[in-house]
């Protein structure tokens, strides 16, 4: 099977029978799944949208990402990254990716969830520079965003899904709400959770989504208050596998560089596979707000951390159908918004 994805024909016919019982499409081929749009409220998005106007559309957004990939393992996380960190803050409207200039006066990349962190801004650019050699003005950059994210979890080996497009860009940033809507990895499950039902993603959404740390990579700053006084107690977060705390500690010592990268699953730290869930169930969890995922008692996500810890099939279908509810955020359509030319800034600014 392409990517080498875990799953043996019999899991496969036995999730296709599953998907078409929930009314979505079947499987097409491979470990790609055709899931339904979570809105109808949002049913002028369409997966054909540039089937007339840009037809090449996917090919050219993954070819500069592959290219990308050569030098850069880390950037496929971190297109899909820029996906969810949009969606989050004024919809799917590409706010994230203006720079300050004309009516923007502050960026959301300055924001704390994103300063020194969000990247690939570069590869977005090149993307929308083939783009418009291609079909100018055609693709927006919020419709890039998604198309990104998509390819880059399947050049890794994730799930392939049909993205759903037809999205305008934005013509505003919020930097206040992106310090606010965006879950940091210092909050409680009740926190992230909360932050996640205020854009009508529900838990199963949650977790699948939090698998994309199946990939990438977080500095020290990001969790070290796990590695030696949590919570003020004067000893690491107890549901630290205690091997993984030492290998931590060497990592990020105390009053060390709080921007050394560490692999946010330290089994197969580029691929995208299930490989997060077990390590959750290993208590080998990076950030607080992962191994929370499993180690809250009486919490719905446990039972879901299990499942999909056991079945990649299940993780990936979810997944991809959480990325598709995460694209329906508040999307600007039809004659809302612009096709920006650059997506750093508003067109004529």
């Amino acid at each position: 099977m392409k990517n080498d994805v875990k799953v043996d024909d019999r899991e496969l016919r036995r999730v296709e029978v599953e998907i078409s019982t929930n009314s979505q499409s079947p499987l097409t081929h491979g470990n790609q799944w055709r899931t339904s749009a979570a809105s109808p409220s949002n049913a002028q998005l369409s997966s054909t949208f540039y089937s007339s106007t840009c037809p090449n559309v996917s090919s050219i957004v993954s070819n500069v990402i592959q290219q990308a990939r050569q030098s850069d393992p880390r950037i496929t996380a971190s297109l899909t990254r820029l996906h969810f960190h949009d969606c989050f803050v004024n919809g799917c409207d590409a706010s994230l990716l203006l720079d300050v200039g004309g009516n923007i006066t502050e960026s959301e990349k300055t924001a704390a969830p994103n300063n020194n962190s969000a990247r690939g801004f570069d590869v977005i650019d090149n993307i929308k520079a083939a783009l418009n050699a291609s079909c100018p003005g055609i693709v927006s950059c919020a419709d890039i965003l998604a198309l990104a994210a998509q390819a880059s979890v399947s050049l890794e080996g994730g799930p392939s899904w049909n993205v759903l497009l037809g999205r305008r860009d934005g013509f505003t940033a919020n930097k206040a709400g992106a310090n606010t809507s965006l879950p940091t990895p210092f909050e409680t499950l009740a926190q992230i959770t909360a932050k996640f039902s205020a854009v009508n993603l529900g838990t199963t959404d949650l977790v699948a989504l939090s698998g994309a740390h199946t990939f990438g990579r977080a500095q020290c700053k990001f969790f070290s208050q796990r590695l030696f006084n949590f919570n003020g107690t004067g000893n690491p977060d107890p549901t630290l596998n205690s091997s993984y705390l030492t290998t931590l500690q060497q990592n990020c010592p105390q009053n060390g560089n709080g921007s050394t990268l560490n692999n946010l699953d330290p089994s197969t730290p580029n691929a995208f596979d299930n490989n997060y869930f077990t390590n959750l169930v290993n208590n080998q969890g990076l950030l607080q707000t992962d191994q929370e995922l499993f180690s809250t008692n009486g919490s719905s996500t446990v039972s879901i951390v299990n499942n999909f810890a056991n079945n990649q099939t299940a993780f990936f279908q979810a997944f991809a159908q959480a990325m598709i509810n995460m694209g329906n955020i508040s999307p600007l359509t039809g004659t809302q918004g612009e096709i920006r030319n650059d997506c750093k800034k508003v067109n004529g600014s």
